[in-house]
């Protein structure tokens, strides 16, 4: 299965004439948030492929206008193909500026309402997240610290991918398109990044 996963920043080259081109073959496009409603909606329009997205804290406007031919999967366990996703979107507080915005409590809240469905799948293949976990891809400064519950999902399930934006790779070379915590791979989405995992 090959996947396309977006965030942050809309990349030119897909938002252009060229799109059918820039996602010939994708099977599944993954969007961890901050981009524009318009820019989901035009690549909903250009592909068969499902289009997955969670919250960004700067989504404010989806909540007027949430991208069309898209699913939300914010505080979901989604399969698609047999891979199941966990979304969880939104950043750290930081300011009161947007809904999307969550102490290191309110989001351990949040996944741990979605204890219940995650035993019963027996765990999760893919978290899909805005932020980065606390210390693996995150930053230090205020508004992209990460979540600590972030890490201790992964260190319990396993799952084989962590995928999140927020961290713009060009605001530090300390921010990294791939890296690891154990064994899951984790992937800075940022503007778009191509993969390929087998279905199950």
């Amino acid at each position: 299965m090959k996947i396309l996963t977006i965030a942050d920043e809309p990349n030119r080259y897909l938002w252009s004439e060229n799109v059918r081109e820039a996602l010939s073959g994708v099977d599944m496009i993954i969007s961890c948030g901050d981009l524009p409603a318009e820019y989901l909606d035009y690549l909903a329009t250009f592909t068969a492929a499902p289009v997955f997205y969670v919250h960004g804290n700067h989504d404010t406007a989806y909540l007027e206008n949430p991208p069309t031919g898209c699913v939300c999967i914010d505080d979901k366990l989604v399969t698609y193909k047999g891979i199941r996703m966990l979304g969880l979107g939104g950043s750290i507080r930081y300011n009161n500026d947007s809904p999307f915005q969550f102490t290191q409590k309110q989001m351990k809240h949040r996944a741990l309402k979605l204890l219940p469905k995650i035993y019963l799948r027996k765990g999760f293949d893919i978290l899909v997240a805005h932020s980065g976990a606390f210390g693996t891809g995150d930053v230090d400064d205020r508004a992209h610290v990460g979540f600590e519950i972030f890490n201790d999902l992964i260190d319990k399930w396993k799952p084989m991918l962590f995928i999140h934006g927020h961290s713009h790779l060009n605001y530090s070379t300390k921010n990294k398109r791939l890296t690891y915590r154990s064994k899951t791979q984790v992937i800075n989405a940022f503007e778009k990044y191509y993969f390929d995992i087998d279905d199950k």
